[in-house]
């Protein structure tokens, strides 16, 4: 008996402590209750408007790209459009390829005359290996299924 008598001590002198910051975050969380109400009340005006003004949005979306549409939408007219842009983008792979060579040949010329860069090329070359590094990274996150658990830190 004495031994919990002697925890209850020790616990009635950090209970101060535990009740401020238990009041704080129960504010904080009141805090949030009313922040939540006010996003779900725009939220569903919101919904509302799309409801509304939705159907007369694609309606108009529709009837400006009539042209586009093909009519009636059968599966061989959908299969003739597929292979369309498969041989169209195929057809582009001669031009892509020399774009790539011409690329190719620029940054062999930087190369080469690296003592003649200035600042601002090194600055452009350290964001673009920025960006790539942080494309990365987000594909490694999507590929997790947009977790960041299971990343060793």
């Amino acid at each position: 008996m004495r031994l919990r008598h002697r925890r209850r001590l020790r616990l009635s002198t950090l209970d101060p402590p535990i009740m401020a910051s238990a009041s704080n975050l129960a504010s904080k969380l009141a805090q949030l209750r009313g922040k939540a109400a006010v996003f779900q009340g725009k939220a569903c005006e919101a919904s509302k408007y799309a409801t509304k003004q939705g159907g007369s949005y694609y309606k108009q979306l529709l009837e400006q790209n009539k042209q586009y549409v093909q009519n009636p939408a059968d599966v061989e007219k959908c299969n003739l459009l597929a292979k369309q842009l498969f041989y169209t983008r195929l057809a582009s792979i001669p031009v892509r390829i020399d774009s790539l060579r011409n690329e190719a040949d620029q940054l062999k010329h930087l190369v080469k005359h690296a003592n003649k860069l200035k600042v601002e090329h090194y600055g452009l070359a350290a964001l673009f290996g920025l960006e790539c590094f942080g494309l990365f990274w987000a594909g490694e996150i999507v590929g997790r299924g947009f977790t960041l658990t299971g990343y060793d830190v």
